[in-house]
């Protein structure tokens, strides 16, 4: 006899609940959450939300929040969120690198479009003091793209609201490059983040590694917080390590991406540090047959030279879109 429901599939779709209701910065009610679950290859409607929300409830999972249907995780769901299964977690990772570049609508001739970031929340105190830190990495093209947005305690960046003691800061994240490869049918095949030596300010190799498939986090969140990087000392003296991320192209496309780089860089987008000949290692980094490496540069490098000089910082890395447009220089900040 066939079931009606699915006890596993069930406990999936409450993982990913508590997960968006983990993420956000303020209460979510079913609308919100439906949306965001939309977003992640699952559609529910927001009637059958607030009927899984109702059951969490009951379990001590979430807790509601005002006479609206807005819910907050409790400390059992988040404990829920930790002993969650493992292929449950990785699962929900990689489809987020597959989102947000399906949500990339930026077109390079018009300037305009949905392009993906980063968001970082900094204690209001510091945020001078992380301006002056960050703005020689973006001046050294050690960032995606020079383009930022900022916001104080309550206003919103994209779909985030910025919590009380905080200021907010967008910053473009490398997926941008996959999203707008992918709008001129270039797949690309996103394996792994890492910590890249560099040397005489030219890439050397990777040192440390993390493997999209095999990490529930995003890893450059773990690289900052483990204190992997030293990116003023690369700014300073030209040797050190950077967070970048490693790509693979049909090694038939390499002269088009060529050439939409050199597009991107005339845009201020600079997240290519390197592309390697079709079938040749890059940075000491091997390739599939038919394949070339290209490597990108981490999008949460200024941060994490912030976070070196002590400065605490929340990511929330591969977070959300926000319009180009709304961007502007982080030398206007």
């Amino acid at each position: 006899m066939k079931q009606l429901f699915n006890p596993e599939d069930i406990e999936r779709k409450v993982l990913l609940i508590l997960r968006i209701l983990n993420e956000s910065p303020e209460p979510a009610g079913a609308r919100v959450i439906a949306r965001k679950m939309m977003e992640r290859g699952v559609q529910l409607s927001e009637r059958t939300v607030r009927y899984h929300l109702k059951l969490m409830d009951e379990r001590g999972l979430t807790r509601l929040i005002g006479r609206r249907d807005g819910r907050i995780i409790t400390a059992a769901g988040l404990d829920e969120i930790s002993n969650a299964r493992v292929q449950d977690k990785i699962s929900l990772s990689i489809s987020r690198i597959d989102v947000l570049s399906f949500r990339t609508s930026f077109n390079l001739k018009k300037k305009t479009g949905m392009v993906p970031v980063n968001i970082s929340f900094f204690p209001e105190k510091d945020f001078k003091k992380a301006l002056r830190i960050m703005k020689p990495v973006f001046r050294e093209k050690l960032a995606v793209s020079e383009r930022v947005a900022a916001a104080p305690a309550g206003k919103k960046l994209g779909d985030m609201v910025v919590p009380e003691g905080k200021v907010g800061l967008a910053s473009v994240c490398s997926i941008l490059i996959n999203g707008i490869l992918l709008k001129q049918g270039i797949p690309i095949d996103s394996k792994f983040a890492g910590i890249l030596q560099v040397r005489n300010r030219v890439p050397l190799r990777f040192v440390e590694l993390i493997h999209y498939a095999g990490s529930s986090l995003d890893p450059s969140e773990i690289f900052v917080r483990g204190h992997m990087t030293s990116v003023q000392q690369v700014i300073e003296e030209g040797e050190g390590k950077i967070l970048a991320n490693f790509r693979e192209i049909p090694a038939l496309s390499s002269s088009l991406v060529e050439d939409m780089v050199g597009q991107m860089g005339l845009l201020g987008i600079h997240g290519v540090l390197s592309i390697g000949k079709p079938g040749n290692p890059v940075c000491q980094t091997g390739v599939d047959i038919n394949k070339a490496g290209m490597i990108l540069v981490g999008g949460l490098n200024p941060i994490a030279a912030a976070y070196e000089s002590g400065i605490e910082v929340d990511n929330r890395a591969m977070s959300t879109v926000m319009a180009f447009e709304h961007l502007h220089s982080i030398e206007e900040l």
